[in-house]
């Protein structure tokens, strides 16, 4: 009976790291368009629809995700775990598309320091989410799938202080009150995806805590 349970148990991890391996992509590509912004040369169109891509593959593995949850009578951890997990890397997927769509929508055509700053914080949290998403089949590594939550968890502080100082500095600047406001959306925005990873990373923890 345990051996017929493998191939499930397996499957399950996979997804879960495919759809971390999209947000980790998502969360580069957002890097790559900001740090494109006010460059005559860099395919800012292209860049966008490439994280709108990486959302819609992160959408269809958590459908698959979710099948599987409701096909499965056994999972190898939790089941309302893995689906508060796969919706966790589904938000962060979910905001990611809204930084990058907000650039359009907000006509935002210059990057500022904070606001590259940020997209490179989500996107070392990012990759530290995948990793520990990847880790999670191994009991083995626990520890440093724990660390890797920790590490996460230090950077989205690290990335308010930067929010904080960003909208500071707008108003101190003494922008006009749309170029404030539109860019304080947009700080905000990028929080939210630190703040979506911190969730996951929160949520490895619990599975973590349940299963050791």
């Amino acid at each position: 009976m345990f051996s017929s349970l493998m191939p499930q148990r397996k499957e399950f991890f996979e997804l879960l790291a495919a759809h971390a391996e999209q947000v980790v992509a998502g969360a580069n590509a957002t890097l790559r368009l900001i740090n494109g912004l006010g460059d005559s040369g860099a395919n800012l169109a292209a860049l966008v629809a490439e994280v709108n891509e990486h959302e819609h593959n992160g959408d269809q593995i958590k459908a698959k995700v979710i099948e599987r949850l409701h096909q499965s009578f056994t999972t190898p951890i939790n089941r309302d775990q893995i689906h508060a997990l796969v919706s966790d890397l589904d938000m962060t997927l979910n905001v990611l598309q809204s930084v990058a769509n907000a650039l359009g929508m907000y006509n935002i055509t210059q990057s500022t320091v904070e606001a590259r700053e940020m997209a490179a914080l989500s996107a070392d949290a990012c990759m530290r989410l995948s990793r520990a998403v990847a880790a999670l089949a191994d009991k083995n590594r626990g520890e440093e799938t724990l660390n890797l939550c920790k590490e996460i968890e230090e950077i989205e502080s690290k990335a308010d202080k930067v929010q904080h100082k960003a909208i500071t500095a707008l108003f101190q600047e003494g922008a006009n009150v749309w170029q404030t406001m539109k860019m304080r959306e947009f700080y905000s925005l990028q929080e939210a995806v630190l703040d979506a990873c911190q969730d996951s990373a929160k949520m490895i923890e619990e599975i973590l805590i349940e299963n050791s």
